[in-house]
């Protein structure tokens, strides 16, 4: 297994250049990591913490440790790697990291010469981001590393009678935080009793959006005072429902804000020419009187956040696709998310649908009985609403936990 782990790495070097000739995606995935070695030069001589993310979720788990490292340990350099484009190219200019760059592909060679350069005093890992490789060498080296946010299932190989190469890895690992009891048992199971039940970093996260200003003056203004749709992050299969309930269902006192994640000016007029309300576009906002529009997409990113603490209700993308977007955003304002019925793989998800905070549709009918029902019983929206908030309150206290263990490392 470890000979045929190594070989899909090496064929992978090759390939991918290869791809990235057709495919815009994997060309950025292979450019960025050209710069990765000239990049953690500037890390020469440093004390230095790495923390290595798989994308944008991931990073948003890493955040609120960042944010106290940096507040209390500033002697220490932070360096934060992705394996994804879609993490690295919206959070490559990190303000709190002193180096934002991709990790090299888990070949022996990339390992060993990354971490001997880096020479983290610790290496933090987010969630389910597990490279052997890069394990074996950490553990080689004697660096204390931990995992945070983690979420272990039975169906990965750590569980299969087959998967010893991969179990071997996870030795490099000083301490396991995960988020919840499952992940904790399915560690025992294979002789890991350096677990903590710690929950999950984003919700220290979100509940902080909370503390800062939250108002655009823009979306008041569209806005108007009236019942707010978000959809945040949506792909092309939450759009067709969303079309429809806006075409056929929305009434002339609602307003709906579209936020894509694809945000390509073709997608974006394509979407624009299928709606038949009055539609205006965030790069066509200004010199307009935004009340006189129903529906607002924004063809930007990085405002999205904000524009959930204007909204009555809150669709998330992704979940028609197994890719769910972050829910606990909206759901940290109080109010009624809807989402896709593909969201088994998020605990919060899973949880919010589980108490009724969120409401998960698989079809057009359950997504327009759903938006209608929302618009129309303020009771049930409220209550709704209240389940949300009350979860985020209650799952507090995962980077107190996580920093206390961090301290006594550095």
């Amino acid at each position: 297994m470890k000979f045929l782990y190594n070989l899909a790495v090496l064929i992978s070097s090759h390939l991918l250049p290869i791809i990235g000739v057709f495919n815009k995606k994997i060309k950025l995935f292979v450019d960025g990591r050209k710069e990765t070695f000239s990049k953690i030069s500037a890390l020469k001589n440093s004390k230095v913490i790495w923390f290595h993310a798989a994308s944008l979720g991931e990073f948003e788990q890493a955040r609120p440790l960042i944010e106290e490292l940096k507040k209390n340990h500033t002697e220490y350099k932070i360096i934060v790697t992705f394996f994804s484009p879609s993490g690295y190219e919206i959070r490559k200019n990190y303000n709190l990291a002193d180096v934002v760059c991709y990790l090299p592909l888990d070949a022996k060679s990339n390992a060993r010469k990354f971490i001997k350069e880096v020479n983290p005093t610790i290496a933090i890992f987010i969630k389910y981001e597990f490279w052997p490789n890069f394990l074996n060498e950490l553990k080689r080296k004697e660096i204390p590393t931990i995992l945070v946010s983690g979420i272990l299932r039975e169906k990965q190989l750590f569980f299969k009678n087959y998967g010893g190469f991969m179990r071997k890895s996870l030795e490099a690992f000083q301490h396991f935080f995960v988020q919840d009891t499952n992940s904790e048992k399915l560690l025992k199971s294979i002789n890991f009793k350096n677990v903590t039940i710690a929950g999950d970093t984003r919700f220290d996260r979100v509940s902080r959006i909370l503390e800062q200003d939250n108002s655009l003056d823009f979306i008041n203004q569209f806005k108007n005072n009236k019942y707010t749709i978000v959809a945040g992050s949506t792909w092309k299969e939450d759009e067709e429902f969303l079309i429809n309930y806006i075409n056929n269902e929305a009434s002339e006192n609602e307003k709906i804000v579209i936020a894509p994640h694809n945000i390509k000016q073709e997608s974006i007029l394509e979407l624009q020419k299928s709606i038949h309300k009055k539609t205006v576009l965030f790069s066509e906002k200004s010199d307009k009187n935004l009340a006189d529009y129903q529906v607002f997409i924004i063809d930007t990113i990085g405002i999205l956040t904000k524009i959930y603490a204007a909204a009555d209700v809150a669709y998330v993308g992704g979940g028609l696709k197994t890719g769910l977007h972050n829910i606990l955003e909206p759901a940290t304002f109080g109010i009624p998310v809807i989402i896709g019925n593909k969201y088994d793989k998020f605990k919060e998800a899973v949880d919010l649908v589980k108490i009724g905070g969120c409401l998960s549709i698989k079809n057009q009918q359950e997504f327009t009985n759903n938006f209608i029902l929302l618009k129309k019983d303020e009771n049930f929206r409220k209550l709704t609403g209240v389940i949300n908030k009350k979860y985020i309150e209650d799952n507090l206290g995962a980077t107190k936990l996580i920093m206390n263990y961090l301290k006594a490392q550095l």
